[in-house]
């Protein structure tokens, strides 16, 4: 007996194969590159803390035994740090996990959820897997437009993300406007904050949004431990009212966080000289590299994470693509945007000093052929 098309396997829900799967940023080069400078996923030119990776290498011969399911030591460095209470706070897999748990929990079918034209790829991706429906806002000038924003607000939001900075563009809202954002939405409609490269904004009009957490029922903040030396131990944790942490703790995985990020999470956090010197670093270098760039004639976005958005000429010569395919072969990984709706564009790490002038050298004779 033959079987209809749609009964021969097992079929995935609706609408999950109208998703888009998020794709990273590349990390190799072609062979026979002799040194490969990765400038694609934002990590840290200075590493991890040395305070980290001597933590990880104290856990590893307990790695037959489970992790603490709260992540409670870790929560408490935590709440030591940004004088918070523990209790408001949940680590996670990355703060991709608790986006997606968010996602989850907060959304049901035909809801709907904003969203900036620039934003982080993943809000889409959870949005559509609880089957819901994103919103997407146009940006002025590469900011989130916060009237916008409120301009959409229907019955049917439930939440809205707002990544502060955002990624890839590096812009920022102000705190006071993050304010009016949160003024005008109902109480309802659930505001997640975004702060994965708080650490790097040295702003006086910027505030990750610890202070609107702890004053309002329908806030949270995201944070990451990746962009500051701990990408690969993926280390993510969110700041909420008790009654969302209640919820999100139902849902998670039991031993969601493991051992060694623990462990290596717990020595980062408190290494506060080694985070300083990442962001004198980063202060530095963005600011000297978005110099060149823009000498070379290169538009730069302003940027107050630890990357820049560099946009190419039109012409086919000096198009980004062509950037692109250029500093690949010498070593060079930047990260192509057309996805985050820049096809002209390359999203560039702050580097080592010899990776930041090394491409700068590059992009100039690029330029001049």
């Amino acid at each position: 007996m033959s079987q209809t098309p749609d009964k021969a396997r097992p079929i995935p829900r609706a609408g999950i194969m109208d998703i888009d799967a998020y794709v990273p940023g590349k990390s190799t080069a072609p062979t026979g590159v002799a040194k490969v400078y990765k400038l694609s996923s934002n990590e840290n030119p200075l590493g991890p803390s040395p305070k980290a990776i001597e933590a990880a290498r104290e856990i590893a011969g307990k790695l037959d035994v489970y992790p603490d399911g709260t992540a409670r030591r870790l929560r408490e460095a935590i709440a030591e740090v940004h004088g918070l209470n523990p209790a408001n706070i949940i680590c996670s897999n990355g703060s991709d996990e608790i986006l997606g748990l968010l996602a989850q929990t907060y959304l049901s079918p035909g809801d709907e959820a904003v969203i900036t034209e620039h934003a982080f790829m993943v809000y889409k991706i959870y949005i559509q897997s609880a089957g819901a429906v994103p919103v997407t806002i146009k940006e002025k000038e590469e900011r989130a437009d916060i009237d916008a924003i409120l301009a959409a607000i229907t019955p049917r939001t439930k939440i809205v993300f707002l990544a502060n900075p955002n990624n890839p563009t590096g812009t920022y809202v102000p705190f006071q406007e993050v304010r009016r954002l949160h003024s005008g939405l109902p109480r309802h409609v659930l505001l997640v904050l975004d702060a994965a490269y708080a650490e790097y904004v040295r702003r006086n009009d910027y505030e990750a949004g610890i202070e609107l957490v702890g004053s309002a029922e329908n806030v949270v903040m995201t944070r990451t431990f990746s962009k500051i030396g701990l990408g690969g131990a993926r280390i993510g944790w969110t700041y909420a009212p008790m009654h969302i942490v209640d919820a999100i703790n139902r849902v998670r995985g039991p031993f969601n966080v493991n051992a060694t990020a623990i462990e290596a999470g717990i020595a980062a956090i408190r290494d506060r000289a080694h985070v300083e010197r990442s962001v004198a670093h980063n202060e530095t270098w963005l600011a000297w590299l978005s110099e060149e760039f823009t000498k070379l004639g290169l538009r730069v976005t302003p940027s107050v994470g630890n990357f820049v958005l560099v946009h190419f000429p039109e012409d086919n010569k000096h198009s980004a693509a062509a950037a692109d395919e250029y500093l690949t072969a010498r070593g060079y990984i930047l990260r192509r945007v057309s996805g985050y709706g820049f096809p002209n564009a390359l999203r560039m790490t702050v580097g080592t000093e010899e990776a930041n002038r090394g491409v700068v050298a590059a992009l100039t004779t690029f330029l001049k052929s």
